[in-house]
C-alpha cells in the first residue's frame, strides 16, 4: 500500500476537506511526503476521469469535475434545497460583512431577517460566531466551511469584489459565482 493510494482512499471516505496536517498524521507520514503524494494525486487525476482534487476551506478533497455539474444536478434536483433570493442575499451580506448582528442586517436590508438567518443557520451556512459587546449582546454571525465548500472558495479572500456589482447581492450572483454554482438551481 502507497502513500499516493492511501492519501486517495481517505480523501475518497471523507464527507469533508481534510487538511494536510490530518492527512499526514493519519498516515505517519510527514506533511512534505503528503505534499508529494497530492501532487501526483493531482496528477494522476487530471489525466482522465471525472474526479478532480480541490483545495477548500484549508483542506483537500476529491470534488466532481465542473464539466459533470449540468448532468449532476439533474440527477440529485428532487433532492437539492434551493436558496431563494432573499436567503441569497442574507448570505451575501453575512459573507462580506462578518461578524454581523441580525439587526445590522435587518438595516441594509430594510427588512426583518430573522427567518433567512434561521434558515441559514439549518443549512449550516453561517453560524454564531460570537456576542456583540453592545446592549442585549446581540449574536454575531459568520460563515462555515459549509459555505465555503458549497461555493468552491478555499477562503473568503475568493469572494468576488463588492464593486463588480452595485450591491453585496450582485457580486455573489456576478459572472464568478454562477461559474462556481449554478444559480438556477439554487434561486426559486
Amino acid at each position: 500500500m502507497n502513500i499516493v493510494d492511501s492519501v486517495h482512499a481517505l480523501l475518497f471516505v471523507a464527507s469533508e476537506p481534510v487538511d494536510l496536517r490530518q492527512l499526514a498524521q493519519c498516515l505517519g507520514a510527514s506533511e512534505g511526503q503528503v505534499e508529494q503524494a497530492l501532487e501526483v494525486l493531482q496528477r494522476n487525476l487530471n489525466r482522465e476521469g471525472p474526479i478532480e482534487l480541490v483545495r477548500i476551506a484549508g483542506g483537500y478533497q476529491l470534488c466532481t469535475r465542473r464539466e459533470f455539474t449540468d448532468l449532476i444536478a439533474n440527477f440529485l434536483r428532487p433532492q437539492r434545497n434551493r436558496l431563494s433570493r432573499s436567503l441569497l442575499e442574507v448570505l451575501a451580506i453575512v459573507a462580506y460583512r462578518q461578524p454581523i448582528t441580525v439587526g445590522e442586517i435587518d438595516r441594509i436590508r430594510g427588512v426583518q431577517s430573522d427567518y433567512s438567518v434561521r434558515s441559514l443557520v439549518d443549512r449550516r451556512l453561517i453560524h454564531e460566531v460570537g456576542r456583540k459587546p453592545a446592549p442585549g449582546r446581540p449574536v454575531l454571525y459568520g460563515t462555515t466551511a459549509e459555505f465555503l465548500h458549497q461555493f468552491h472558495l478555499d477562503s473568503l479572500e475568493e469572494l468576488p469584489p463588492v464593486e463588480r456589482g452595485g450591491s453585496l447581492l450582485d457580486a455573489v450572483l456576478s459572472e464568478g459565482a454562477e461559474a462556481r454554482l449554478p444559480m438556477d438551481d439554487l434561486v426559486s
